[in-house]
């Protein structure tokens, strides 16, 4: 018993050597395995980007270069997308501050409000043509009064339309606009007669915007715009549009309505004639 214990201890020694032994190898051969993975996936990733071997490529999904290739397509295609549309917004922003230049805010703390105003012709029975203007009131013409502001193209925003005139809420700058579209139809009764439809064929056709305003008792004009057409002797009808626009700092409670030499010749179409406004700042 005595001569055993020796023996039992070194038995025990060379087994934990032995297995430390074998662990330590194990260890060693996957990092080895681990190691040549790694080199050959890098390989095969650079092979990609460098492109030795993208005629080879297939498009399956689980090929591990198919995915850097994806994955790097992605990364360009978005970059490319933020850049041109940083290049394409930036165009535009210098484009319209070169015609425009109070279209661009200075100061975008206080954002503007969005007031704008598209009125279209309505086909109203028009009593008398148009609406009769005082001539001690010095607004020349027949103001229009059967604006659509609801219905087809027509819309308002943040604006009223009260009996043909559109009142401004807010003060700033704004765009006016209108235009109207003149349908002079022939009848048979004309083509007899010399002078009076000779007056009527060469009478000008004009167009005016007023504004009134709260301080002062007469409407002031803004704009007009004429043209002195002949109707033509040989056709059913003869057709002839104004346009005209303008810039005007407006204040709040103003009022803009649209005034006509020759109302009962005015085309009601909403596409042919209308009348609109929009802040600018």
């Amino acid at each position: 018993m005595t001569g055993s214990g020796p023996k039992l201890g070194v038995l025990l020694l060379l087994a934990v050597l032995l297995q430390t032994v074998v662990v330590t190898i194990t260890v060693l051969h996957f990092t080895t395995a681990l190691n040549s993975m790694k080199e050959t996936f890098a390989r095969s990733s650079v092979s990609c980007l460098t492109g030795a071997d993208l005629q080879s490529i297939t498009a399956v999904r689980g090929d591990p270069c198919w995915q850097v290739t994806q994955q790097l397509h992605l990364l360009i295609e978005k970059s490319l997308s933020q850049r041109y549309q940083r290049q394409i917004s930036s165009a535009v922003r210098d484009e319209v501050s070169r015609v425009l230049p109070s279209l661009v805010m200075v100061d975008r703390a206080s954002p503007r409000p969005k007031v704008a105003a598209h009125v279209t012709g309505s086909f109203v029975p028009k009593l008398g043509g148009g609406a009769p203007v005082s001539a001690g009131r010095r607004v020349q013409g027949q103001k229009i009064s059967w604006w659509e502001g609801q219905k087809g193209l027509a819309f308002l925003q943040d604006v009223e339309l009260v009996d043909g005139e559109l009142v401004v809420p807010h003060p700033g700058l704004y765009y006016v606009y209108a235009q109207t579209y003149f349908r002079h139809t022939h009848s048979l009764e004309e083509e007899g007669e010399d002078g009076e439809e000779a007056e009527d064929r060469g009478r000008p056709l004009l167009q005016y915007v007023y504004k009134k305003v709260s301080t002062y008792p007469v409407p002031i004009l803004l704009m007009k715009t004429s043209r002195t057409s002949c109707w033509s002797r040989g056709s059913q009808f003869s057709l002839h549009s104004a346009h005209q626009g303008g810039l005007f700092p407006l204040s709040s409670g103003d009022r803009l309505f649209v005034t006509v030499t020759n109302a009962s010749a005015v085309d009601m179409d909403e596409k042919s004639s209308f009348f609109g406004a929009f802040l600018i700042s």
